[in-house]
């Protein structure tokens, strides 16, 4: 038996699954600990676990395998993984950036080996990645990213078919990259002008005072000011993914995330418009695309890391 994870910077969600297919049951979700120690987070997603095996009627003991999808970045303390994720860890950018603690890092790999037999945790982009090439938009292709836009902004690479991991397991994490000195963006990780403290979901709500799903019903609606905030958004996402594929040589990106999936029809059209028609001889066959899985590629990136 295993268990599937995936953290988030807003919610957890553990699911398991009984054996080769993707059938994925008992689902539990919970907003994302970050009060208390930093094994908090841990100690959850144990919890969690042990809830779905009440659910599903199955022994805590049979689920021996756990594959973990999480936001990162990781940091490697005695060869196992920690998170220094911004969204999660208050100690990264201090008291401005208003998270409830004030953890460097939060405990994650030691107290899962400590239940489980076998454990895999990996950045949650590249566990999307995998599971988008096995089962989603992303079959067949070697040149490719999976790039989500939720509470945070992260990306999986692969080039010439292989997957991209780099020295800590952190390759890919271009919602870092400074592209402005906007001096209104402060990221969780303590940069000010990093994309993902520009567009990422938990920064719309601190730059433009009101949440994702607000901002675009009233785009939706005509409304100039949202319209133009929109049109900003795309830009600076735009030139991110510009930049991914021009630099990587890339394929295909497929999309995901709560603030892309949730506005696909009106963002891809627009951020497709930032690609086309600019370099071509990089550009020309190059193509964004919805995720496959939908909004389901969190729950299947943890399962694909145990196939």
């Amino acid at each position: 038996m295993k268990a599937c994870i995936d953290i988030g910077g807003t919610k957890v969600a553990v699911s398991l699954n009984a054996g080769n297919g993707l059938d994925l049951f008992a689902r539990q979700t919970e907003a994302t600990a970050k009060t208390g120690s930093n094994d908090a987070l841990a100690a959850q997603v144990l919890r969690m676990v042990d809830a779905a095996c009440v659910e599903a009627c199955v022994p805590p003991q049979s689920v021996t395998r756990a594959g973990v999808a999480s936001c990162g970045p990781f940091v490697m303390r005695d060869g196992l993984i920690e998170l220094a994720a911004p969204n999660i860890c208050g100690g990264l950018a201090g008291p401005a950036r208003g998270l409830p603690n004030t953890w460097q890092t939060a405990l994650l790999e030691a107290p899962l080996r400590q239940r489980f037999r076998e454990v895999r945790v990996e950045n949650d982009c590249i566990g999307a990645l995998e599971a988008e090439r096995r089962w989603g938009a992303l079959q067949g292709v070697d040149h490719c990213a999976y790039v989500t836009w939720s509470t945070g902004i992260g990306v999986g690479l692969c080039v010439d078919g292989r997957i991209l991991r780099g020295k800590n397991g952190n390759a890919g994490h271009a919602g870092h990259m400074y592209v402005s000195d906007n001096n209104d963006a402060l990221c969780g990780c303590g940069n000010v002008g990093d994309v993902e403290a520009l567009v990422a979901g938990n920064a719309i709500a601190r730059r433009f005072g009101t949440d994702a799903s607000a901002l675009f019903a009233l785009a939706r609606q005509g409304d100039a000011q949202a319209c133009a905030t929109v049109d900003e958004l795309c830009r600076v996402m735009g030139r991110t993914l510009y930049n991914l594929i021009i630099t990587l040589d890339l394929q295909r990106i497929s999309l995901g995330g709560s603030v892309f999936w949730n506005n696909r029809d009106v963002l891809l059209p627009k951020l497709n418009a930032h690609i086309h028609a600019k370099l071509p001889s990089l550009t020309d066959g190059s193509a964004l695309v919805a995720a496959g899985l939908a909004d389901r590629v969190g729950d299947y990136a943890a399962l694909a890391l145990l196939m």
